[in-house]
C-alpha cells in the first residue's frame, strides 16, 4: 500500500528501497523511512497526507521501540504535530497516544482470538497491558475479571481513560501501574486462570513471575520472538523453547505466529496450561 501511494513520487529505484508497509492508528499514520529516503521525508509525509482518507498526522519513526516503557521517537513530517488519537477495534474505543505508550495495530488479530478463550467467570492476569487493549476487547464481551499491569504511568492513566470510554463492559476492569513480577509476588500470586505475557523480548525473564499467577490448572500465554526460515517452524521453536526453560509441568494446547517482525524473525505465541 505504501509503495502504491508513493508511484509518481519516487523513482523506481527509491521505491524497491521503501518498506512495504505504514501504521494507520485512528487518523495518525506512522512510518519507517529507510535512511537512503530521510532527504525525502517530507515529501513522503505529505503523499500519504493527501492519499490515505481521514489521515491527520503522519509521523517518521526514527527510532526502534525501546526501554522499560517501549516506546519510540516520532518527528511529525505532515500535518498536525500531536500523537494523540482515538482507535477503534472490535467494537471498542481507545485513547493512544503513539509516542508515549506502546501500541500495535497489528495485534488486533491475536487481541480478539485471546477475547474468544477467555471464558465467563475467569480471572486474567495481563502482565504488560499497556493501554488496556487485550483487556478491554476480552471484557467487552466476556464477564471476567482481568489486572492490567504496566510500568508506564501514562499507559495506566491511559488505561483507565479507556475503561471510561467502553461503558458497556460485560467484565471488570482493574488497572495497576507498577512493575508486573513485584504486583504478582505482593498482589496475584495464584490468581489468574489465564495470564498473558505481551513483552516477547523479556518472556524468560518474567516466566517465574507469570507461573507463580497463575494457578495450577490455568493457561499461560507465552509470547517470544523466534528467528526462523519460515513462519510455520517458528512456532515450533517457540514451543520447543518454552518446554526446555519452563519449571513446571506444561501441556501445550496452541500456538501462532503472531506476525513478522523482520526478516526470518517472528513474534509467536505458546499457550500453555500449567500444573503446579
Amino acid at each position: 500500500m505504501l509503495k502504491k501511494a508513493l508511484e509518481g513520487v519516487l523513482t523506481e529505484q527509491e521505491s524497491a528501497e521503501v518498506y512495504s508497509s505504514f501504521d494507520q492508528i485512528g487518523d495518525i499514520i506512522v512510518v519507517r523511512i529507510p535512511d537512503l529516503l530521510l532527504s525525502k521525508k517530507k515529501m513522503i509525509g505529505e503523499t500519504l497526507l493527501e492519499s490515505v482518507h481521514n489521515t491527520r498526522s503522519v509521523f517518521y519513526q526514527s527510532s526502534d521501540v525501546s526501554g522499560d516503557f517501549r516506546t519510540r521517537n516520532l518527528e511529525v513530517i505532515a500535518g498536525e504535530d500531536n500523537t494523540e488519537t482515538e482507535y477503534k477495534e472490535h467494537g471498542c474505543r481507545f485513547k493512544i497516544d503513539v509516542e508515549k505508550v506502546f501500541f500495535s495495530p497489528r495485534l488486533s488479530t491475536e487481541r480478539k482470538r485471546i477475547a474468544d478463550l477467555v471464558q465467563d467467570g475467569e480471572v486474567l492476569i495481563n502482565m504488560f497491558g499497556g493501554v488496556g487493549m487485550f483487556s478491554i476487547v476480552a471484557a467487552k464481551t466476556k464477564n471476567c475479571t482481568v489486572y492490567n499491569i504496566d510500568l508506564n504511568p501514562y499507559a495506566s492513566k491511559l488505561c483507565e481513560e479507556n475503561i471510561k470510554l467502553n461503558k458497556k463492559m460485560k467484565g471488570k476492569i482493574i488497572s495497576i501501574n507498577g512493575d508486573a513480577a513485584q504486583v504478582v509476588k505482593e498482589q496475584l500470586q495464584n490468581a489468574g486462570d489465564r495470564t498473558l505475557m505481551l513483552l516477547p523480548e523479556r518472556s524468560d525473564e518474567f516466566l517465574d513471575s507469570a507461573i507463580l499467577a497463575t494457578r495450577s490448572g490455568g493457561i499461560i500465554h507465552y509470547y517470544s520472538h523466534q528467528h526462523a526460515d519460515k513462519r510455520q517452524n517458528s512456532v515450533e521453536l517457540s514451543k520447543q523453547h518454552y518446554l526446555e526453560i519452563a519449571p513446571v509441568k506444561s501441556e501445550i494446547i496452541g500456538g501462532r505466529m503472531v506476525r513478522a517482525v523482520g526478516p526470518h524473525y517472528y513474534q509467536t505465541v505458546v499457550d500453555a496450561r500449567i500444573t503446579k
